[in-house]
């Protein structure tokens, strides 16, 4: 019954982060629910989720850009190189302190999704970021893209329309660069005893099935109404895991 359930959820997260995001918040919840602690889900949902991200990166490759001299290349580097940081750190991390760091990652991740949503206006950060800023910002959200990951999408497009690309060419480049920060983090915790592979597997195929979808669906959608949803979830895993917090 527990599988059942998370190849459905998988699936919605799938859709989810096609159409908006944040399908990390419905996927870690879940995986916890199916019995490993918060360490434990993190790494699994990193794994699970990567063939997806490969798939939606894949897709809009053609829209990626570097930015000014700054090449995609580059940024490809920085990001395995930040992402590998990151999930080093994780693995390294005390499952303690990891817990208790937890809700807080969470809230961050939420009110950081929720001002991408609707706080922040449409070109109010273009133009402020240096293609040098922009390689070293986007090292340290692939550390921590690499580390926990939630709302590494809006901090990526945040700061590559701060470094002047416009919103479209920026979300392409960030679906890119998702994929490639998450394949080195990806290749660390593939060899992690706390990598639960049935529910991997399970996650994998929902949300593959979901990416798919969401994909198809993505101009039928009320975009708002689910990025709406994705704040309610998240805030309300918030306060459950303050509320369960060691």
């Amino acid at each position: 019954m527990a599988y059942l359930l998370l190849f459905t959820v998988a699936i919605w997260a799938g859709a989810q982060n096609a159409l908006a995001g944040g399908g990390s918040f419905l996927i870690l919840p879940t995986l916890m629910f199916t019995g490993m602690d918060a360490l434990a889900a993190n790494i699994t949902s990193c794994v699970a989720l990567f063939p997806a991200q490969v798939a939606t990166g894949w897709t809009g490759r053609s829209h990626a850009k570097g930015v000014g001299p700054l090449s995609l290349r580059w940024l490809f580097v920085v990001s395995i190189v930040g992402g590998a940081i990151g999930a080093a750190i994780l693995l390294a991390t005390p499952r303690g302190f990891f817990a208790r760091l937890v809700p807080w990652l969470v809230l961050f991740a939420t009110g950081l999704f929720a001002w991408g949503s609707f706080l922040r206006k449409p070109g109010e950060t273009h133009g402020h970021l240096s293609p040098g800023g922009a390689g070293f910002v986007q090292f340290l959200i692939a550390t921590y893209g690499g580390y926990f990951g939630g709302g590494v999408g809006f901090l990526m497009v945040a700061a590559l329309t701060m470094a002047g690309q416009a919103v479209r060419i920026a979300s392409a480049t960030k679906n890119v660069l998702a994929g490639v920060m998450n394949a080195s983090a990806v290749a660390i915790f593939l060899f992690s005893p706390d990598l639960h592979w049935p529910q991997a597997i399970v996650t994998a195929a929902g949300a593959t099935i979901g990416g798919v979808a969401g994909a198809r669906l993505i101009h039928v959608i009320d975009e708002k109404v689910l990025r709406l949803f994705i704040i309610v979830i998240g805030s309300a895993l918030t306060v459950g895991l303050f509320l369960k917090a060691p």
